[in-house]
């Protein structure tokens, strides 16, 4: 028997100091891809400094250019994975810090009505297209995420969830690049042609384009009110991401998922802290000083994370295979543009 234990010991030593070697072997293999996106998120948020547009725009288009138009080295891959999942996950969390539920209410109830319809009429009429046009599940999911709620943090939120694959992800991000580059000028000149005031072109505005940073382009070519408005309606379809994850994962739970170890989690712990850091804003504990270092920390792991996600676009194979999702998106943003437009008209903006 002490030869036995002796043995196994022994066998147990070596595993441990295999073990720690191998985990070291998979940092080092991260740092290359983790640096290039870093230093990609650093230059987005450089140039935003000096053009009219988002870092997170800039890092994406930055990504979606390099992918397009040279080869990625596969020894990028494993940090540039890093940078899509981990560091996009903590940059949602921490965007929670920017969303104050006073806020929030303080746009009236119709317009927060107005918010909820967008997301689950659009979110809804997403899978229903796509099932009509015969998109799996987990396409279908993506893109109704990332078209209703907040574009491309939704759908690598999303991802999570229901173990999408990686042209899946990169198709819906591709596609909300695209087609909410294209509200950044349609929207104003939409709430100008039916006639709306400045505070009601900002509301249509965040109710209806797919990114934050297209949100504020688009915003700021009306106004300062409208600005202000589109602003935080958009951070008020941000907040629909929890509720909407939730019930993502509880549907995947039920329908999709076999073995009760693979089944993903009703709230995912990024969307836990999320919420939590909402209910911290709004609470009023943190300074303003934390508050601008926090918002400039969450900018800059989003624009990592999207300098990774864009990495992933290749736009050639998008338009020779996601035909039908080229027609679910174009289908998607017509209709939240109708919910909104027709919203905006019943329910203005107070003040």
């Amino acid at each position: 028997m002490p030869l036995k234990k002796t043995a196994a010991n022994d066998a147990a030593k070596r595993k441990q100091h295999s073990a720690a070697p191998s985990r070291f072997a998979g940092l080092r293999g991260m740092l290359p891809g983790l640096a290039v996106c870093l230093t990609g998120g650093a230059l987005a948020l450089l140039a935003a400094q000096v053009l009219p547009v988002s870092a997170l725009l800039i890092a994406i288009l930055l990504g979606a250019l390099w992918r397009n138009l040279a080869p990625v080295p596969t020894v990028l891959a494993p940090g540039v994975q890093l940078s899509a999942k981990r560091l996009l996950r903590i940059g949602i969390v921490l965007l929670g810090l920017q969303l104050s539920l006073s806020t929030i209410l303080g746009l009236g109830p119709g317009v927060l009505a107005v918010v909820v319809l967008c997301v689950t009429l659009t979110f809804g009429a997403c899978l229903l297209l796509g099932r009509w046009l015969g998109l799996e599940m987990p396409q279908r999911l993506l893109i109704a995420a990332g078209f209703s709620i907040c574009g491309a943090a939704a759908v690598a939120a999303t991802e999570s969830t229901v173990k999408a694959k990686q042209e899946q992800v990169a198709t819906a991000i591709g596609l909300v690049v695209l087609f909410g580059t294209l509200m950044i000028p349609l929207g104003p000149a939409l709430g100008a042609l039916v006639g709306m005031d400045e505070r009601s072109t900002g509301m249509f505005i965040g109710a209806a384009t797919h990114e934050v940073a297209q949100v504020v382009a688009a915003g700021g070519a009306v106004g300062a009110s409208a600005l202000a408005v589109a602003v935080t309606v958009k951070l008020a379809r941000v907040l629909m991401l929890a509720p909407v994850m939730a019930g993502v994962a509880l549907y995947m739970r039920r329908k999709h998922s076999v073995h009760s170890a693979q089944r993903p989690p009703i709230m995912p712990l990024f969307v836990a802290g999320f919420i939590a850091m909402v209910l911290v804003r709004s609470a009023g504990w943190l300074p303003q000083t934390v508050l601008e270092l926090a918002a400039l920390a969450q900018t800059f792991l989003l624009a990592t994370a999207m300098f990774a996600l864009g990495l992933g676009v290749h736009l050639r194979s998008i338009f020779r295979t996601g035909g039908r999702s080229l027609i679910l998106a174009a289908a998607a943003t017509v209709v939240i543009i109708l919910v909104a437009l027709a919203g905006t008209a019943l329910f203005p903006p107070l003040g």
